[in-house]
């Protein structure tokens, strides 16, 4: 790749040669393709591919179907590209006449199974109309249907970036519906980053693809020519296509998914383990890959394959409690469709037998691993199953969580107190024949031997390194406070090792009598009522001073047990009455629960309705009181903190810390503030996990991670703004604030401090990201300070953006106000615009005035130069002669500017000046009566010197006029496009230039400025 800087014609131009020449795609230039625009699809190869796909079916099948796949849709995009794909995905059901007789066929719309029978087409430039027009960087069509829309930012342009082509697509779904009906994925890309997804997929579900070929790569972000030869050979594509795009019909509307690079090589690895697996010994392997990172769907995934390669087999999904059993089920469930089966979820041990008995083939059955258990001594009894279920072969086991307790062979039953059969025994019993495949988010440890006696060894890694740097997950940082609560270093040692105490196997009644007084005597410290105040006194201190304001505010507290969280939250209620919305116990009830609890716990209805409540980020619950249920298997993206007062310990405790690590706009990682002492448990845990994740989390600790960033980032940003005194920000009054903030925004301003002005904004980013999780162990000056830094960068940022040429104070008084409350809990209001509902605009003379009266000459000038380069800008498009025009007179200002030939108040005056004229400019097209279009002509036709003298007013409007309307009639759609459309073009200005007299010396000048003028016309209809 060549180190010269690309437009985004180069970098389309470069990705056209790679389907072209290295991924045998034909290319297609969109605008010499005749056709009508309405229609999205390329329709001369559809009906040949149809006909080629499906031989066996009569023409009037392939007819019908191609109409009713152009035809208009009455549905909403998504209810319309839910239908295409699965049509797209299984075949199109088609009814048709033939010689008389009503038929129904199923048409294949792709041939899956022999790629080089279809045809693949990447496009450029290709214009589709609906509610407006647009112009598609690159197509990617497979048989002439538009499957993937690909959208370009130049890599080189200025304050250009990936956003831009996200937002832009998301715009071109509005406003021509129809071309995403057919759509799979979309891709965004400006060469630096590069991102697929879905019609439904918010910008941090975008995502990149980093493997071409399965090997995860080790670094942050990949070139682009790893996406595209990872996406987009033909038969990976058709792959993708058909099996890992599916829709989750949650509430409300489907959500569209496609899978991530890590699933989809992991899953097709555990199909080619399943094949060798069936044929051998029934041990498919091992699939970790880390919580967070989409383990259910990759199950959900896999079950389709398995569905499709396996005909006649059954899947047995296993988990080991009710409520991950229902969310688990609830996940397959809500992609039936794509399934296409519904699953089932068996009631009891007998039911499952029921299930796998009354099927010989097929099926998706759900059961907790509880079922597996003996239940009767007297298996003879008639309809009662025994330890054998089925000794079908065609049986694949999936079992989420493949290596909680009492997995083994045999485990000590503390509440039976006796010796049980683990349930790894129990489920090979039950299934001798069957295949098993476990599905893990931590890694198993070497003690599960007999989990890997089962499943076999590992078939894919995907650990929380790669997942945090593929933004799948986020990373997770650990705060102690536990000796706030001023407990025994004894009692600490006993929680420590208290779940070690109940795993042993073949605990003795002596060790069984020592554990439960153990226990009983740390229950009664736990929930004493002087360490429960000095708990919630200290949980309500840290989450209304440093994490209320996070993002929603939602935070989770796990309690030692049901009783203990009964007590901190009647505790937190009786400190603020008014929590009653904001805080909710989670748990299921019992008949031994004191009567008040009932009210509290509610019934499972209700405790789905609290889930539903915690999820949305706009409910008024805003802390969950958990003890069990929602640590595993439970996501809700928004969550920031969790407060842990329950020692736990290996997968249980990096599970229950992973409900934190969910991805979130502007979420820096996780925080887990410990009251129990869990940090050995942390590190032991990270005993089992990659050397590379031992190396990244092993020691999350924020004193020692987020602290050491937030000390670095602050004494950088410092030295940055070195020259400016901000040092009485924190006991200044809020008037003083104001003009201390606008006074370091003035110095960074300074002509010769451009490049510390852009490090002081990306090193300030950096620290406020630390100090989301290390807020609490700031002093209170340095969260006024961090405060100060936070206001600073977010005013740089505000002036950066030039909109139509205006500048909202209101805006930036509300950033402003929300991070300075993010670092320091004022009621105070910093308004660093008197006039917060204003807008600055350079046609507002007061606001002109106050300008010039500004004391920070550098902030002045720095808001002038971007109004007016946002006017300049969109002048552009409407007016080239004056957009070059009033550039040259800006560049000259700046340059002389910077140069130090003007002072802050000259250069101030020359803006304005340019201002005025910008504004005398829009305003003489009303004068002489012309559009803004015609003005446009007007100026192109009077730039050549001397030829605005050879006319009256009345002939030189005259011939503006009559060139604009013969260039609005004979305007062909992407005629700037097409060669011999722009030789006709050019023709008829000659031809009217000639009408007109318009002076021989000239007539070229104006040619090429008209037509350039006219080019960026018909540009005007795509830009946003």
């Amino acid at each position: 790749m060549s180190k010269r800087k690309y437009t985004e014609d180069s970098y389309e131009q470069a990705l056209i040669e790679l389907f072209r020449d290295e991924l045998g795609y034909e290319y297609l230039y969109g605008p010499e393709v005749e056709r009508d625009f309405r229609q999205p699809c390329y329709t001369d190869a559809l009906t040949p591919a149809l006909r080629r796909i499906n031989p066996a079916l009569p023409q009037v099948a392939i007819n019908e179907a191609v109409r009713q796949l152009l035809q208009a849709s009455e549905g909403t995009l998504l209810q319309n590209n839910e239908a295409f794909m699965h049509a797209l995905q299984d075949g199109m059901e088609v009814p048709y006449v033939d010689a008389g007789e009503e038929r129904t066929d199923l048409v294949q719309l792709i041939d899956y199974d022999n790629p080089t029978n279809n045809t693949f087409h990447i496009a450029n430039q290709w214009r589709v109309e609906g509610y407006d027009a647009i112009r598609c960087d690159l197509v990617v069509f497979v048989n002439g249907l538009p499957l993937v829309v690909i959208e370009l930012k130049s890599p080189s342009e200025e304050g250009v970036t990936v956003h831009d082509a996200y937002l832009q697509m998301r715009n071109y779904q509005l406003k021509v519906p129809d071309l995403f009906t057919y759509n799979a994925f979309n891709v965004i890309s400006d060469m630096l980053l590069t991102y697929a997804g879905t019609i439904t997929a918010n910008e941090e579900r975008y995502m990149e693809w980093k493997s071409r070929d399965g090997q995860y790569e080790d670094k942050e972000h990949v070139n682009y020519d790893t996406f595209f030869h990872g996406i987009f050979p033909k038969e990976r594509l058709l792959d993708i296509i058909r099996n890992f795009i599916c829709f989750d019909h949650r509430e409300g509307q489907p959500v569209k998914i496609l899978a991530g690079y890590h699933q989809y090589f992991a899953v097709n690895h555990a199909l080619k383990s399943t094949y060798e697996a069936v044929n051998g010994d029934g041990k498919i392997g091992v699939f970790w890959h880390t919580q967070g990172s989409g383990k259910s769907l990759s199950m959900v995934f896999l079950a389709r394959l398995l569905g499709r390669h396996f005909r006649e087999s059954t899947i047995v999904v296993v988990t080991d409690r009710n409520d991950l059993d229902d969310q688990l089920f609830g996940q397959f469930s809500r992609c039936a469709d794509f399934l296409r089966q519904q699953p089932v979820q068996a009631e009891s041990r007998d039911d499952l037998a029921g299930l796998l008995r009354d099927r010989e083939a097929g099926g998706i059955f759900f059961t907790t691993i509880q079922k597996f258990e003996d239940q009767s001594a007297d298996w003879s009894e008639q309809g009662h199953a025994g330890p054998f279920l089925s000794d079908r072969r065609n049986i694949i086991v999936m079992t989420d969580e493949a290596h909680r307790s009492q997995y083994g062979d045999t485990y000590y039953d503390i509440r039976e107190e006796k010796t049980r059969k683990g349930y790894a025994r129990l489920m090979r019993d039950a299934l001798p024949n069957a295949s098993f495949i476990g599905f893990t988010g931590t890694p198993v440890s070497d003690r599960d031997r007999d989990t890997k006696e089962v499943f076999g060894s590992y078939i894919d890694i995907y650990d929380m390194t790669q997942s945090v740097r593929d933004h799948a997950t986020l990373p997770v940082y650990y705060e102690s406070r536990a000796i706030r609560l001023k407990l025994d270093p004894k009692i600490l040692e006993q929680l420590d090792a208290e779940f070690t105490n109940l795993d042993a196997a073949g605990t003795t009644d002596a060790q069984l009598e020592k554990t439960k007084r153990d226990l009983s005597r740390i229950e009664a410290v736990l929930g004493a009522p002087e360490t429960i105040d000095s708990l919630v006194k200290d949980i309500y201190y840290h989450y209304t001073a440093f994490r209320q304001q996070e993002l929603s505010g939602k935070v989770m507290i796990v309690a030692y047990n049901r009783a203990i969280a009964m007590k901190i939250y009647y505790r937190l209620l009786a400190m603020n009455p008014d929590w009653s919305n904001k805080v909710k116990v989670v748990m299921t009830g019992n008949n031994q629960d004191p009567e008040e609890w009932r009210k509290v716990i509610g019934n499972d209805a209700y405790r789905k309705q609290l889930a539903k409540d915690f999820k949305s980020e706009n409910s008024e619950m805003k802390i969950a009181i958990v003890v069990d249920m929602w640590l595993t298997g439970f996501d809700v993206p928004s969550l920031t903190t969790m407060y842990v007062y329950k020692p736990m310990k290996g997968h249980n405790l990096m599970q229950a810390i992973a409900r934190v690590n969910r991805v979130f706009p502007e979420k820096e990682g996780g925080l887990i503030v410990d009251y129990i002492g869990i940090a050995q448990a942390l590190k032991r845990a990270m005993k089992e996990y990659t050397s590379r994740d031992q190396n990244q989390f092993g020691d999350p600790d924020i004193a020692k991670t987020a602290l050491l960033k937030y000390k670095e980032k602050a004494e950088i940003c410092a030295d940055l703004l070195h020259g400016f005194d901000y040092s009485a920000f924190p006991t200044a009054s809020d008037s003083k604030k104001a003009e201390l903030i606008k006074g370091g925004v003035n110095h960074l301003c300074a002509v010769d401090e451009t490049e510390q002005r852009k490090a002081f904004v990306k090193e300030e980013a950096l620290l406020h990201n630390a100090v989301t999780l290390c807020r609490s162990l700031l002093t209170a000056e340095e969260l006024q300070l961090v405060a100060y830094f936070d206001a600073v960068r977010i005013l740089l940022l505000r002036l950066e953006v030039h909109t139509k040429g205006n500048l909202k104070a209101k805006e930036i008084n509300e950033n402003i106000r929300r991070l300075l409350l993010q670092s320091v809990q004022s009621e105070g209001v910093v308004e660093l615009f008197a006039d917060k509902d204003r807008e600055f605009s350079l046609f507002d003379e007061a606001f002109m005035e106050e300008i010039k009266r500004m004391k920070e000459k550098n902030l002045a000038v720095e808001i002038l130069k971007n109004l007016l380069k946002g006017v300049i800008s969109g002048y552009k498009h409407s007016n080239v002669v004056q957009s070059a025009k009033f550039s040259e007179m800006l560049s000259i200002s700046l340059s002389s500017y910077l140069k130090g030939m003007l002072t802050n108040e000259e250069v101030i005056n020359e803006l304005i000046a340019l201002a005025q004229q910008i504004k005398q400019a829009e305003e003489q097209g009303d004068e002489l009566g012309l559009t803004k279009e015609e003005k446009a002509f007007y100026d192109a036709l009077s730039e050549p010197e001397m030829v605005r003298q050879a006319y009256t007013d009345d002939q030189f409007i005259a011939l503006t006029k009559e060139l604009t309307e013969t260039l609005r009639q004979n305007r062909t759609i992407d005629w700037n496009k097409r060669e011999s459309a722009r030789a006709q073009m050019r023709t008829m200005v000659k031809r009217l230039l000639r009408k007109y007299n318009y002076p021989p010396e000239g007539q070229e000048q104006a040619l090429q400025t008209v037509m350039e003028q006219c080019n960026q016309w018909a540009e005007q209809e795509y830009q946003q």
